[in-house]
């Protein structure tokens, strides 16, 4: 049981100080480590990229960007206060990795403006966040299980295992972040380039229903290692005697079904999300324009990409989609043949009878992938396999051990599938969304030395005009004045 492991993009080489103006000098210094912060980001992205699957160091990106995005904020506040000014339109470029391309290649694209940065670099951040979760998932290996494991190193494995779902309710927060608020900053933005002719793409990646379906995704995948550590103790003993009954340590089997119904649910809505993109441009087959300045072609630079979002995102989600609402019905009928009595063994004979077919179903689907399928798509479909097989295994356990109670005991008649579904109660969340807080700026204003300068300048200030001194205009005025930026527009940033 594990989460999404996303493809991480590569990035372009970028100079701040080829593209800010600092007319007072006061961030010189500031900009340069912007540069660099950026830089090593760039590094750590092309590391991964290289590194095999199983040797990549997730930490070490997600301390590159919790680097660079204080700078990228404190660009972003000192261009919005005209404290920094631009030469010309930056132009960032960027690896859309949420894009359906040929042979598996991400199509690298350049779009402009400073807030194509920075959703770029979150979307990073949200993807390297819940690849570190899966990472940690993955060390635990199947613990549970162990029967040699003692108490105490299994509650140790539960808390890291809550530490991946905090990880991923992070992840869903950043997300969410993106979709409601920075994609809507973008899209003021590009309204703007566009009508200076420049050409702006819209990938998948700067879809807000794709990020809002990443979102819960993120959250679904919390949901299901929560559903995994509410399990651990009572998996422990059943492994020792599995089927019915169930080891008195488990928890109500009504209220896994629901929180499994929860998760199907969240997978379906990401599911629809997602394919929204390609749906609304299925008759658009071209592919990505990258060339900028003036638009030629008469079409004001509204150049939707055409491209669909990533085939095996599409199929984790319907796949996810299965499993859940099999393993709901897996354990309604648990709760009906162990609380139910025997007026309830068809009842239980019949969503387990259920659940079993989906299984096979799935397990089915997913023992064949694509034929230039790549490493990533290969790990999850054999780890899909995997917990696809484990769940059948234990669906059928429990089914042959109802199916002899309800024909030696209840002698129940199984309900059709219709009745079956009527009985299908609601979901239950068991996680919430961990809202993204953007960090204080590394320099500029709202920074810790941009608040502390202006405390001394006020202090200072009143101890002039106390003595009767002429007051001298102090350098953060003369920071804030007449905006020296050039190109149109220039107001428009954060």
């Amino acid at each position: 049981m594990s989460s999404y492991l996303y493809e991480l993009p590569t990035t372009g080489a970028i100079s701040f100080a080829e593209i800010c103006v600092d007319a007072t000098a006061t961030y010189t210094v500031n900009v340069a480590d912007a540069t660099e912060a950026r830089a090593n980001l760039r590094a750590a992205l092309k590391e991964s990229k290289r590194t095999d699957h199983s040797e990549k160091d997730h930490l070490r990106l997600v301390k590159a960007l919790d680097d660079y995005i204080p700078y990228l904020y404190g660009l972003l506040g000192c261009i919005e206060n005209a404290e920094i000014s631009l030469k010309s339109e930056p132009i960032f470029s960027w690896r859309t990795t949420l894009s359906s391309g040929i042979f598996h290649n991400s199509p690298r694209i350049s779009i402009p403006t400073f807030s194509t940065e920075l959703i770029f670099t979150l979307l990073t951040y949200a993807f390297s966040i819940s690849n570190l979760a899966r990472a940690v998932v993955h060390s635990l290996g199947r613990y549970e299980t162990e029967r040699a494991i003692s108490d105490a190193e299994r509650k140790a494995k539960d808390e890291r295992l809550a530490f991946a779902v905090t990880l991923l309710c992070k992840a869903a927060g950043l997300y969410e972040y993106i979709g409601k608020e920075c994609l809507a900053e973008w899209e003021r933005e590009r309204q703007r380039v566009v009508s200076l002719g420049m050409t702006c793409p819209r990938p998948p990646d700067l879809s807000r229903e794709v990020v809002i379906g990443l979102s819960k995704l993120a959250l679904a995948d919390a949901q299901k290692l929560a559903i995994r550590k509410l399990l651990s103790k009572a998996a422990f003993e059943s492994t020792l005697t599995p089927g019915p009954p169930l080891p008195k340590s488990h928890p109500s089997p009504a209220l896994v079904a629901k929180l499994h119904l929860e998760c199907a649910s969240l997978y379906s809505s990401a599911r629809s999300l997602v394919k929204t993109p390609g749906a609304s441009r299925s008759a658009s087959k071209s592919r990505l324009k990258i060339s900028f300045g003036k638009d030629k072609s008469g079409g004001g630079g509204q150049d939707e990409t055409g491209e669909e979002v990533a085939p095996e995102l599409r199929r984790y989600l319907a796949d996810e989609v299965a499993l859940h609402g099999a393993l709901a019905r897996k354990w309604l009928g648990v709760d009906a043949g162990e609380h139910g009595g025997t007026s309830k063994g068809g009842v239980a004979v019949g969503f387990l009878v259920w659940a079993k077919k989906e299984l096979e179903e799935l397990r089915s689907g997913s023992s064949s992938g694509g034929v230039m399928d790549g490493e990533r798509e290969k790990d999850m479909r054999e780890r899909r396999k995997a917990r696809v097989q484990e769940e059948l295994e234990s669906t059928n356990t429990f089914l042959v051990g109802y199916k002899k109670m309800n024909d030696t005991l209840s002698f129940q008649s199984v309900p059709p599938q219709a009745d079956l579904q009527a009985m299908i109660p609601a979901g239950l969340m068991a996680v919430s969304v961990k809202p993204y807080v953007k960090p204080v700026p590394a320099f500029g204003p709202g920074s810790v030395e941009y608040t502390r300068r202006q405390a001394e300048e006020l202090e200072l200030l009143n101890t002039e005009q106390g003595s009767g001194s002429v007051t001298p205009v102090s350098p953060v005025a003369v920071a804030s004045g007449p905006s020296t930026k050039s190109y149109a527009g220039a107001e428009a940033y954060y």
